[in-house]
């Protein structure tokens, strides 16, 4: 048994894994006996295999023959704290030691720890069964749950960079067909970077990565043995338009980030393990974007995390990103810290430190922090004195307080402040953003942050300004009667928070982004809009304000702008509001006008030269939304390109439409079309070789049809058991339901066929459609409201009915808020609409 002595214990462990063929029962089992028996192993077996839910026990198919093979495999997952249950161990992060392990296991497959295998023998049972016997060199001294063990029968490809054996492991047909050789060939290089950016050598002789097909964790960083799910690792031929480079990019840096931070330096409990996660996650994006250089660092790592965390991070009960350790109270609690706030917020907290105090000066701390806790643990609190270090020993940067009371102002209180500049006084104030339209939203939240403010003024970068109290005037950046003598901060987003302008800035930035909007940063732009929409989501400011800075956007050519600028005035779940609202006409003439120079700029790459889409990464994730818009606004050369596109893959079926664009083109390729075009989508989504997601995008793509008779058709098929599952009969309701067509026919069609669709779905159908009316109405809001309730009063048990009821209210209440911004939405753009 282990003893926490702060030398480090030597753990030796004996793994038992029973590979039982012909689909017999799967046995596994561990004693720490210093030698092989088996049936005091299948004693434990029997005694404790119920606590053994650590270890993804997998069965998959090889190859696509009519006989196909069924192959096992095995492989641990014991973070946070499931150590403990596959082996004797006090399983704590800061209680370290360094392993001996064996596993004894069929000898058809190869076993895998976080070690270098230094032996293969074999031996047989008393049955005579042969049995393979692997024994590991031992372990650096390392933490309990990044102990690691696959045991499998898959093929690898291997490279060496640096001293460090680096394979890929995967089915033995992805690695035939070439799925491993990008995760390979970055791996190194990553490795590398950040080797020479650390400036501390990775310690291991080698790292094996293994894709596995099913792996609900995603990807873990065990030292020596990083495991993945195979769409993290895996890059597939036909992922050539899916951005799916980049997300492996991502996903491997991340994993090899943890070699640093995680498992050489660990925090030294639950409560810090930001200093795992959000340092990984920073340094992620400088990894990916290393290997991938056509990625833009700053624009990626604020559309992905910065705005992606900002909008969780706001509200009452939201947790601060370190959390004491008597907040935690058991397992569930301790899991539930792998959130977005670890992640996203500590990468962005990272990201704001390296930005005020130079990454030169923060990688040198980071080198002091990682040199000085090496194969041990720290808390956020020695990383804060090592950073302080560093800063008193030069003269460059200056704080406004200790490096501990600035950060612990980021990481130990909840939420985010938003600064609010007042021009013509110079005036800047903080508040914590939170909803204002909320009524729990009190002012009895006083907290107040440590602000770092980058600024610029009139296009020239302005000296760092620090705003360490409530509210403060900085002379400064009061401004002249000029309509061209404007101010922005937080530029490049280098800042945690978001800013509140006055009207008197709002309107000279609105004018300068259409007189030149390249004089603002495109970081800065994104961040701009999306500040302007959530403080009008908030309830800071007018929804009228924010349509003033989308005046410009004729001029935007950066679609990852645009894509922020159509989720808030086009979010999916307002389409079918907007279609026969008054506002949508109006919509239709601004937006387009605005939006013909991008469109047709990717319209004529589609049609052209579409190979030049694989190096656009933004275009790979966003052209899709920016392609419906078009078409749903009535574009005719939109409409007329989902036709074209849609024909050709009609005449010629191995044609793929680019993945990027195949929903809006399958959608509209319908809705162009006749029967002849419905009935090709329906042949290729019964094809068995289609893919989920395929069937998902024609399953979607069938409900576009502008025939009544079509979708009538359509949801009758809907009640076929053998043609859909249930999930795929409530998907097709709702698809419909959310087409103009298709609002009342849905409905009807529910409510018609209630008694055999609650008998056959239940309550699975009821929870995705009860609502789905309500939240799409455009007219008759009350009399809909009272023929739902009816409804439900009638067709429902009594506690579903209340609760059902007070679900309608608040949909009801959403549709009515959505209502009154959308009179104040056409109100402005029947004012702008020809500016």
């Amino acid at each position: 048994a282990p003893t926490p002595f702060s030398k480090g214990p030597t753990f030796s462990l004996v793994f038992l894994l029973l590979l039982m063929y012909l689909k017999k029962p799967f046995l596994l089992s561990l004693t720490s006996l210093a030698r092989f028996n088996s049936k005091r192993a299948l004693a434990f077996l029997v005694a404790s295999l119920h606590t053994l839910t650590t270890f993804l026990y997998s069965s998959y198919i090889f190859g696509r023959q009519l006989d196909p093979k069924e192959n096992m495999l095995i492989a641990s997952q014991l973070e946070p704290t499931y150590a403990r249950t596959v082996y004797p161990c006090f399983d704590e992060p800061a209680m370290k030691a360094t392993f001996n392990i064996r596993i004894v296991h069929d000898p058809s497959y190869v076993a895998l720890s976080n070690m270098p295998a230094i032996d293969v023998s074999e031996i047989k049972d008393e049955n005579g069964s042969l049995w393979a016997i692997t024994t590991f060199n031992t372990s650096l001294k390392m933490s309990t749950y990044i102990t690691a063990f696959v045991i499998c029968d898959f093929d690898y490809v291997t490279r060496t960079e640096r001293g460090n054996e680096i394979r890929i492991w995967a089915r033995k047909e992805a690695v035939k067909n070439g799925y491993v050789d990008y995760a390979l060939n970055i791996t190194g290089p990553i490795f590398s970077y950040l080797e020479d950016l650390l400036n501390i050598s990775y310690p291991l002789p080698k790292t094996d990565l293994v894709a596995l097909p099913d792996f609900e964790a995603g990807a873990m960083e065990n030292w020596g043995l990083m495991t993945f799910k195979e769409t993290s690792l895996l890059y597939f031929p036909s992922d050539k338009f899916t951005g799916r480079k980049a997300v492996i990019a991502v996903i491997v840096s991340h994993e090899i980030g943890h070699q640093w931070f995680g498992n050489l330096v660990t925090m030294n409990w639950w409560n810090d393990l930001w200093l795992n996660e959000g340092l990984a996650s920073y340094f992620e994006y400088l990894g990916a974007t290393f290997v991938e250089p056509k990625l833009s660092l700053d624009k990626i790592f604020y559309d992905h995390v910065v705005q992606s965390v900002l909008r969780e991070d706001n509200e009452i009960g939201v947790r601060s990103l370190s959390v004491s350790e008597d907040k935690i109270k058991g397992s569930f609690f301790l899991i539930s810290l792998f959130d977005s706030i670890t992640y996203n917020k500590g990468a962005s907290i990272t990201w704001m430190l390296s930005n005020f105090l130079t990454e030169k000066l923060f990688i040198r701390a980071l080198n002091s922090y990682l040199k000085t806790f090496s194969f041990s643990n720290a808390n956020q609190d020695d990383l804060w004195t090592h950073i302080q270090m560093v800063v008193d020993a030069q003269d460059e940067v200056q704080l406004p307080a200790s490096v501990k009371k600035i950060m612990d102002s980021w990481t130990c209180q909840n939420g985010f402040p938003v600064l609010t500049l007042n021009l013509s006084t110079g005036t800047i104030s903080q508040e914590q953003f939170l909803n204002k339209k909320n009524e729990n939203s009190t002012d009895s939240y006083n907290n107040t942050w440590i602000v770092p403010i980058s600024w610029m003024r009139n296009g020239s970068s302005q000296p760092l300004l620090w705003l360490d109290k409530s509210s403060k005037m900085f002379p400064e950046m009061q401004v002249s009667e000029s309509e061209y003598d404007w101010i922005l901060l937080n530029v490049n987003v280098s800042g945690y928070y978001r800013v509140n302008y006055d009207q008197l800035n709002l309107k000279r930035l609105a004018l300068l982004l259409e007189i030149d909007p390249k004089a603002i940063p495109a970081v800065s732009r994104l961040q701009l809009i999306g500040d302007v929409f959530a403080l009008t989501e908030f309830g800071y400011i007018q929804i009228e304000s924010a349509l003033e800075l989308t005046k410009y956007l004729a001029r935007e050519d950066e679609i990852f702008i645009w894509n922020m600028v159509l989720v808030n005035l086009v979010p999916e779940n307002l389409e079918s509001t907007l279609k026969n609202y008054e506002v949508y006409p109006l919509l239709k003439k601004y937006l387009l006008k605005r939006m013909l120079p991008i469109y047709h700029y990717y319209a004529g790459l589609i049609r052209h030269n579409v190979d030049a889409l694989e190096d656009d990464y933004f275009a790979l994730v966003y052209l899709e939304k920016l392609l419906a818009t078009a078409c749903w606004l009535g574009l005719q050369d939109c409409l007329d390109l989902s036709s074209e596109l849609y024909a050709k893959w009609m005449d010629s079926p191995e044609y793929n439409i680019p993945y990027l664009i195949r929903r809006t083109i399958c959608c509209y390729g319908v809705a162009m079309g006749s029967d002849k075009e419905w009935n090709f989508a329906w042949e290729m989504y019964n094809q068995t070789n289609s893919t989920k997601e395929e069937k998902d995008i024609l399953l979607s793509a069938l409900s576009c049809s502008r025939e009544s008779w079509l979708l009538y058709r359509y949801l009758r098929y809907a009640l076929s058991d053998t043609l859909f599952s249930s999930n795929c009969t409530s998907n097709i309701i709702l698809y419909v339901v959310a087409k103009d067509i298709g609002q009342r026919m849905a409905w009807e069609f529910v409510t018609e066929n209630w008694p055999l669709l609650s008998k056959r779905y239940g309550k699975q159908l009821f929870s995705v459609v009860y609502s789905a009316p309500i939240k799409t109405a455009q007219t008759n809001l009350m009399y809909l409201f009272f023929q739902l309730q009816i409804f439900y009063n009638t067709t429902l048990e009594e506690d579903e009915r209340v609760a059902t009821t007070v679900l309608l209210e608040f949909a009801k209440f959403e549709n009515t808020e959505r209502r009154e911004i959308l009179t104040k939405v056409a109100d402005w753009l029947q004012k702008n609409i020809d500016d």
